[in-house]
Formats: structure tokens, sequence, C-alpha cells
């Protein structure tokens, strides 16, 4: 997002843009997010996950190059925000070292009331373009390379005690526009890596910008393409939110609870004596579920979600199994409830 520009100026020349070597499987073998019946809408699960649970945020969330301390979320729990993007993996983050990111920081600002957005900086579109990302182009395999990418993303998800059913973002930053080659490049690794999370249980989401990524898998939607993201993450900053009216997606597309604006960026905040260079966000969206069993462990299983009171009064969470098409809606706002859809399965 915002903060790789910030934290690394790299001077590599653009990488022309390969095309892809490995052919992916058909476009329209599977229905595509956020179209009308019958085809899934933006929150579906694969099989895998079928008897986990969705927990869907809606409020104001908060995006940082690296993990706060607990002290600093202990003192935000005063702010507007309600969630909070994690950068927990990936070799294109602009704040690799994440020193307090680890499982105990993790249960430890859920346990606050701290709901999580894990968001995945791995390769990124041959035109990418920030200096700072070009050395982490996508490859000639987009396709096996998006594979083994998910593969990566799950691992450093499990490893911090985030259970299955938890949504991982996929994070590709704005590319260069009218440059075909290098689109058709970017979204064969985009949906083999969200058909990977998903065959290995968790929830693919996508964030880019709106006029270059998002842009592009909104028209494979249109088209029927398969493999994209259950839920969407847009950069547009318009200083204010504007979930439902984003004018590159069609309004049913990614709906119900299955969006993100990132509606401002790089501005600083200060809540509780602590500042943060922050990202804002306006969320009805999946959020992390931790697992009951340590971080690690191939045995651990998602936690269930309980309601949970927050400090703020108008945030309230609670969950519900997924196992049928049903949706439960909360009258608060902002809020956090779970949205619940049988999804086919994905080969």
């Amino acid at each position: 997002m915002a903060f790789a520009l910030m934290a690394a100026v790299a001077g590599t020349a653009l990488l022309d843009a390969p095309a892809p070597t490995a052919a992916p499987p058909p476009t329209t073998a599977a229905p595509a997010p956020g179209a009308p019946a019958p085809t899934a809408s933006g929150s579906t699960v694969s099989a895998a996950s079928a008897a986990s649970t969705l927990v869907h945020f809606t409020g104001k969330a908060f995006d940082t190059c690296e993990a706060p301390s607990v002290e600093t979320m202990r003192a935000w729990r005063g702010s507007p925000y309600g969630a909070v993007g994690i950068y927990f993996g990936g070799r294109g983050r602009g704040c690799p070292g994440q020193r307090e990111l680890n499982p105990g920081w993790v249960s430890s600002v859920q346990a606050m009331g701290w709901r999580l957005l894990p968001v995945f900086v791995g390769s990124q579109a041959p035109c990418v373009e920030a200096p700072a990302k070009k050395p982490f182009a996508i490859g000639s395999d987009p396709w096996g390379q998006g594979t083994r990418e998910a593969g990566d993303a799950v691992r450093a998800a499990r490893a911090l005690g985030l259970g299955t059913s938890s949504p991982l973002y996929l994070d590709i930053e704005a590319y260069r526009r009218g440059d075909a080659q290098c689109a058709a490049t970017t979204l064969s690794f985009v949906r083999a890596w969200n058909r990977e999370v998903r065959r290995l249980g968790y929830l693919p989401g996508f964030y880019s910008s709106a006029d270059t990524g998002v842009r592009d898998v909104e028209a494979q939607r249109r088209a029927g393409t398969a493999d994209l993201p259950a839920v969407m993450w847009f950069a547009r900053w318009l200083g204010k939110p504007a979930l439902a009216t984003e004018p590159t997606l069609a309004p049913a597309a990614w709906t119900p609870h299955a969006r993100i604006h990132q509606y401002a960026g790089n501005v600083t905040e200060s809540y509780g004596g602590h500042r943060l260079v922050i990202d804002r966000n306006a969320v009805d969206a999946p959020v992390a579920r931790l697992t009951t069993a340590r971080a690690g462990s191939s045995s651990a299983e998602p936690a269930s979600a309980p309601a949970t009171s927050s400090t703020d009064p108008s945030l309230s969470f609670s969950s519900l199994p997924l196992s049928s098409s049903s949706t439960v809606r909360s009258s608060a706002s902002p809020s956090v409830h779970s949205a619940v859809s049988r999804a086919p399965a994905r080969p």
C-alpha cells in the first residue's frame, strides 16, 4: 500500500512484462464474485472451510507499514478505528522486519477488541509504478509463482495463529494502465494465488488501486472469469468513505459484506500520546479468526468468535457457522457481524 513508497527507494529499471508460460485453467469454469444469481457472491470460501465461520467487520480500519506495539494498540482503542491491517508476509513488503508482529501480539490485540485484516505483499505487476516495487516483478511463470506465493501466505498466516476461513488480502500496487501484456501476467498471478488460498481453506481478498488492479479484476468478473478474489479492497483517496459508489465496480459486485475502501493515505494521527502515520479505510468485509491451539500447530482449529464488546459502544461483534445462504445483519453502524453463503467447491 502507500507505505511501501515511504519505506524504500529502488532504482531498478522497469522490467519487461513476460508472457505467461503456464496455461491457467479455463476462465469460465466457475461463477464470478459479485455476479447475479446463480453465480457466487463476493463472500465465498472453498469446501475445505465450509464448516468454519466468517466473521465480518463493518466500521473504520487503519493500516500502517509496521505493526505498532501492544502499548500503542492499547492507546488507540480510544480512536474511531476498530480494525487494523497487518502486513504479515510477502517479499514485497515495505517493512519486512515487523518487530512486533508475532502470535503473542495477534492474541493480545484481538483480546483488546481489535479485528485484523491480514495483508500479503508478494510479487508485483511487471509494469508496477512504484520504483521500490520493481525488483519484485512477477516472473515468466505467473501461474506457478502465484500458486507458490499463496502457499507462503498460508504458512505465514498459520504461524501467526490465523485460522482457516480468515481472509488473506493480496496487495498488488498500482501499475501502468493500457499495458495488456502486463495486465494479463498480473491477472494470471492473482488468479493462481486466489485458487491456492481457497484450496488451503482461507479466503482470498485483493487490494489494489481502483484505476488499475481493481478495474482489471472487475472486467474479468464481468467476463465470467474464474478464480477471482472473494473480497475487494480498493484504493481511491477521496478523503471520505465511498464503499458503495466506487465507479469502477458494478453496484452488485463484491456484495454483501465484501468491500473495503482505502479513502485516505499517509495521514498522521495520535491517540493516547501515540502517533502513527496511517492509511484510513472503510470496511464491510471479513476479518481474521484466531486458532484455539498454539500458533503453528497443524492441529489448530479456528476459534469461535463470541460476541465481544469494544470500547466504542457503536461497535459489536458476532459470528455464525457457515452452513447456509442466510445473512445476519446488525442494526448498529458501524458494527461487526457475520454473513454466510454456501460456496461452490473450487478445483
